[in-house]
């Protein structure tokens, strides 16, 4: 039986990770989480309860800022884990347009101090590091981003993200540690912030409140993104992780740390997400489009990776976007405390 630590297990992506892993594995747990904006036990809270005694029972929570080095009482909680998911982060970018080095703190600092916790463990099998889309910058039309492409950060969160990847290549280069790196685009799915698009626009939707939409200058085109759902992002990483001598499997741009875009099935512009949203709940879509530029500075009006290594190696997302989306527009007007 393998122990897997996940940082930031009350957060979004991670605590749909956790029931995963609960579901398919007989895995026990550790999270570490200081419990911050973007963490809520109220997420695990209800997974768990979609499972049994002994099953909750494998999910161990432990308290922890990673700006603090990891110390000795902590080491004792955590215990000998297989397998580390780092997915602890500050990812609000117009926070961190206005608060830098707070994300420097969070999202450099935080993870060289769980790189060195990793260098401590005798078995550790895999660090997997939870980076960003973002990393790479705003994405023309018809460029979709690879693995090993340069980055180009717009903001300080993406730097800061850039920062933290280029850590993890330099632990694996310097101290061998087990390094993978994962891509993921606009995640979406049950329990998300409200301040996210998709539940925000949900709200707006069912309240018959106008939906503001990121546009170009002439505000004639959408901002368009590869929405993907948590759960396809948890079947991923797993997929990632089954993966045999996968270092030698595909074209890794001869780097040391392998590399993976994890990317929803289709390519789809904010607008015509909001329309089926409200196409979902029968009702009229109210919307503006508005200058991505000057109301979002640092932002980017189009992300896209490439989707082609994880697809020639055997995965891909098994339910369409239209699928996810009325599921998760039908959920969320059932749980309205995670509307606003």
């Amino acid at each position: 039986m393998k122990k897997v630590l996940i940082t930031g297990g009350a957060g979004f992506i991670a605590h749909h990770i956790i029931a995963y892993i609960i579901k398919n594995t007989d895995w026990d747990i550790i999270t570490l989480d200081r419990l911050d904006l973007s963490g809520n036990l109220n997420r695990l809270h209800e997974i768990l309860d979609e499972f049994s005694t002994a099953d909750k029972k494998r999910l161990k929570i432990v308290f922890h800022d990673l700006k603090a080095e990891i110390n000795s009482q902590i080491k004792s909680e955590l215990g000998e884990p297989d397998i580390i998911l780092h997915l602890a982060a500050a990812s609000h970018v117009d926070r961190s347009i206005i608060y830098p080095m707070e994300f420097v703190m969070d999202n450099v600092v935080g993870t060289v101090n769980l790189l060195d916790f990793a260098r401590s463990l005798k078995k550790l099998e895999k660090f997997v590091y939870f980076s960003t889309d973002e990393i790479f910058g705003n994405a023309p039309e018809g460029v979709s981003y690879k693995e090993y492409d340069r980055y180009n950060s717009t903001n300080p969160y993406s730097a800061s993200k850039a920062s933290a990847e280029e850590f993890c290549v330099a632990y694996e280069n310097t101290y061998k540690l087990p390094i993978v790196i994962t891509h993921t685009m606009n995640v979406f799915g049950e329990r998300q912030h409200p301040e996210k698009f998709i539940p925000m626009t949900i709200q707006r939707v069912r309240d018959s409140e106008k939906v503001f939409i990121h546009a170009n200058k002439e505000k004639t085109k959408a901002g368009s993104r590869h929405y993907i759902h948590a759960q396809d992002v948890a079947d991923g990483l797993m997929f990632i992780l089954d993966l045999k001598n996968y270092k030698h499997q595909g074209d890794f741009g001869n780097a040391k740390c392998p590399k993976f875009n994890l990317v929803g099935p289709e390519e789809i512009n904010n607008l015509d997400l909001a329309k089926k949203i409200a196409k979902v709940q029968n009702r009229e879509l109210i919307y503006e489009l508005i200058d991505n530029h000057s109301s979002r500075p640092g932002h980017d009006l189009r992300y896209s990776l490439s989707p082609n290594l994880l697809k020639s190696l055997g995965w891909e997302p098994k339910i369409k976007l239209s699928k996810r989306i009325e599921e998760v527009v039908n959920w969320s007007l059932k749980s309205k405390r995670w509307l606003s």
